[in-house]
């Protein structure tokens, strides 16, 4: 990947789904890739969201996933330099943000829920990217369970 082109966003607009019909790849191989950016997440939350995406294809990877996977890298290269920064005088008011999707998962239809910490109004400290694991009919609720999901767990870490 040393010699790739780099790229400015980590995924297509097209989301990833089942590819049925795609050449199948070696599934360690695709492991081992969805296991670095996994790594990476720790420390890169705007590959968070794509990632996530990748990982759910870890049983039968296609050449389609293997595109993605290696789509991300090549964002990664040319965002290098980017990263997490905590100065010392950091305050302690803590602000989150969450949302939802509707049906955003192509294959079962269920929505995917985000949310992010910040301590000191913008040193991000907290984040996630999940499939909701019901399926709601109204936005309403989907938010509601999106709003449960992202700030119960995380509000839990961060204090």
């Amino acid at each position: 990947m040393t010699s790739c082109d780099s790229i400015g966003t980590p995924m297509a607009t097209k989301h990833l789904d089942v590819d049925l019909s795609g050449t199948p790849v070696d599934q360690t191989k695709y492991r081992s890739k969805v296991r670095a950016l996994m790594y990476l997440t720790a420390s890169r939350p705007d590959i968070m969201h794509e990632t996530c995406y990748c990982a759910r294809y870890q049983a039968q990877p296609t050449e389609k996933h293997l595109t993605a996977v290696k789509r991300i890298f090549r964002y990664l290269k040319d965002t290098i330099h980017m990263g997490l920064w905590y100065p010392k005088d950091t305050g302690f008011e803590l602000t989150a943000f969450s949302d939802s999707d509707h049906a955003g998962c192509l294959d079962s239809r269920k929505s995917i829920s985000g949310g992010l910490q910040f301590l000191g109004g913008d040193k991000l400290v907290s984040w996630s990217s999940k499939k909701q694991d019901c399926v709601s009919l109204e936005k309403s609720n989907k938010n509601v369970i999106g709003l449960r999901m992202s700030t119960s767990y995380q509000l839990i870490f961060v204090l």
